[in-house]
């Protein structure tokens, strides 16, 4: 487990969540509860005290421990491979 001096000397020097949680191989959300004290998923309000602490974000925690799904672009050349599977698997059946 990173300690908060830890996390926040990686803070300090530039970098983000994300990758100090790679650098420490432990979950961004729990790097930003190690350093703030607050959990990353928005789950509790936050006072105006508890914005001023080191590290904390001003938005968008939620990222931290649910990152979105990734949709992946469309490949023409996979398209095309399906549409060659179907045109050969529907010649086999109409040979039969």
């Amino acid at each position: 487990m990173p300690s908060k001096e830890q996390v926040l000397r990686l803070l300090g020097l530039g970098h983000g969540y994300g990758e100090i949680a790679r650098r420490l191989d432990v979950p961004a959300g729990q790097v930003y509860l190690v350093a703030t004290g607050i959990p990353a998923d928005g789950g509790g309000t936050v006072t105006r005290a508890q914005r001023q602490r080191p590290g904390m974000l001003r938005s968008r925690t939620q990222r931290l421990v649910n990152p979105r799904e990734v949709n992946p672009v469309a490949r023409e050349d996979v398209h095309a491979w399906v549409r060659n599977r179907a045109r050969s698997e529907r010649a086999a059946e109409e040979g039969r």
